[in-house]
């Protein structure tokens, strides 16, 4: 089941238009040219290496092996937030108008913590019961790869996901053509990072991403994945509960998975887990920015990397770093940064809260150190990736969402507050901001210039660390039993 000619039209003037508005170019350049390879007609088939698949709103399970990478969908969203800089903008979703709707619900073999992505028409969801799917732009599954099995709640010391298997959200990369992610395996606990085809699901290689001098059992891989540099990042933290020999980490693979593995840890005995749903964010140089969380150094202590933004080059080396001045004190009592991921606005500013209220604005390429922030401000305590447009960043917060605007002295103003229940990850596209209110399973669009709600509609209980991804004028939302899908017109 494909769309007529004149839908494929529709989108790939849609693409061409947002391409020449210069917003968000270097993801939609990727998404035009895939929509218009499959808008050609040249579609590869799927294959369909297992059997069974989701109930899409009370309907029988779609089959697999249907048609790969079909026509009338752009690639718009191959990543966390959409772009590498994790701003989270979909410049082609058309302007929200009436009610938001559910107009699917898909049942799948496990939560879903990573956020989909969409890649040449299809939408990929992973699971943590190991399993990757593939969706059409009708939401019929394509195909459905197993990598194994997941790692159970007693082989770990503690932890809050069972079971655990693919928590990163994964990336595509254009030059590859490859989708990438980290799967945790049971047995000998274990996380393999998997390059798969998107079109089929087959696996292209696999490699293991545990290093020597931690336990694999104790780290988590809960960060989306990035590209950069020629290689793929893998950032690494605790469990729940930060037990057992732990270490943050981030890991570069070459895209290849070839030799010359890189990685890099804070200098600390224990901790400093780089743990957030954000991932790395990467500038415009190609530089990652991470954020490590509590470590060893306490205060007294030599300054230890931990509770700070980090910035690595492509080969994994530290090329500059900000901690706030209490940092050591933050470590004592496991609060201060770590929990959010840092949004860039433009090549100039970077902003990013964490575990105890304080937001941070920061110099790109000169992060500071010890206490040179350019401004702080007691704003609230924020879990998650933010997004930004312009100079307005909206941030995750844990009592209600709110934007903050950047001026041009560096300086935060708080411009609003939205309802203390809508805590998710939020994302912007249509003239709404697209934001959850996890515990209660809903999706709100918030008016990007109130925060008010202009519309909700409930998509089931998702986890705490939530994000939608936006294709067309769908909103898709990963749930703890499958996906949701909500369209705005």
């Amino acid at each position: 089941m494909t769309p007529g000619d004149a839908e494929c039209r529709w989108w790939q003037t849609g693409c061409m238009r947002a391409i020449r508005t210069g917003a968000v170019v270097a993801a939609l350049a990727v998404s035009a040219a895939l929509t218009l390879a499959a808008c050609s007609g040249d579609r590869s088939p799927a294959a369909g290496p297992s059997a069974g698949g989701p109930s899409a709103g009370g309907s029988s399970p779609a089959s697999t092996g249907a048609s790969g990478s079909p026509a009338g969908a752009a690639a718009q969203w191959p990543m966390y937030h959409g772009t590498p800089d994790r701003a989270g903008v979909s410049a082609a979703m058309p302007p929200a108008a009436g009610a938001p709707r559910r107009v699917r619900s898909l049942r799948l073999d496990g939560a879903v913590y990573a956020s989909p992505i969409v890649v040449g028409g299809l939408t990929i969801v992973a699971t943590e019961n190991d399993t990757v799917y593939a969706f059409d732009q009708f939401y019929a599954q394509v195909w459905r790869r197993s990598l194994g099995k997941p790692s159970p709640s007693e082989e770990r010391q503690c932890g809050d996901i069972d079971p655990l298997g693919i928590t990163g959200t994964p990336v595509y990369d254009a030059s590859t053509d490859k989708v990438y992610l980290v799967a945790e395996h049971g047995g000998a606990v274990r996380h393999e990072l998997y390059a798969l085809d998107p079109r089929t699901g087959s696996v292209a290689w696999s490699k293991s991403v545990d290093l020597p001098g931690v336990s694999a059992r104790d780290m988590q891989q809960r960060g989306a994945l990035a590209v950069a540099g020629g290689k793929v990042w893998v950032s690494y933290g605790a469990q729940a509960g930060d037990c057992g020999d732990y270490k943050g980490r981030v890991v570069g693979v070459p895209l290849d998975g070839g030799d010359g593995v890189v990685f890099y840890s804070p200098p600390t005995e224990r901790g400093g887990g780089i743990w957030n749903p954000n991932g790395p964010t990467v500038t415009a140089d190609g530089h990652l920015l991470v954020v490590s969380a509590n470590g060893a150094g306490f205060p007294g202590d030599a300054y230890d990397h931990t509770n700070t933004v980090l910035e690595l080059d492509a080969s994994a080396r530290l090329v500059d770093s900000f901690a706030p001045e209490d940092w050591a004190r933050n470590n004592q009592g496991d609060v201060g940064l770590g929990s959010q991921g840092v949004a860039l606005i433009g090549d100039t500013w970077a902003v990013l809260g964490g575990k105890s209220g304080p937001v941070y604005v920061l110099r790109q390429g000169h992060l500071g150190g010890i206490d040179g922030q350019v401004d702080v401000r007691n704003v609230c305590r924020s879990f998650g990736g933010a997004a930004v447009s312009g100079s307005v960043v909206y941030l995750p917060c844990t009592d209600g969402v709110r934007a903050v605007r950047v001026d041009d002295a560096g300086k935060l103003h708080v411009l609003w507050h939205a309802d203390q229940a809508i805590t998710g990850s939020p994302v912007i596209g249509g003239g709404r901001v697209w934001v959850l209110d996890t515990r209660g399973g809903v999706l709100h669009g918030l008016d990007p210039n109130s925060g008010k709600s202009l519309g909700q509609v409930d998509v089931g209980e998702a986890n705490r660390f939530s994000t939608p991804a936006i294709a067309g004028a769908d909103v898709i939302v990963g749930t703890l039993t499958g996906i949701a899908v909500v369209r705005t017109s």
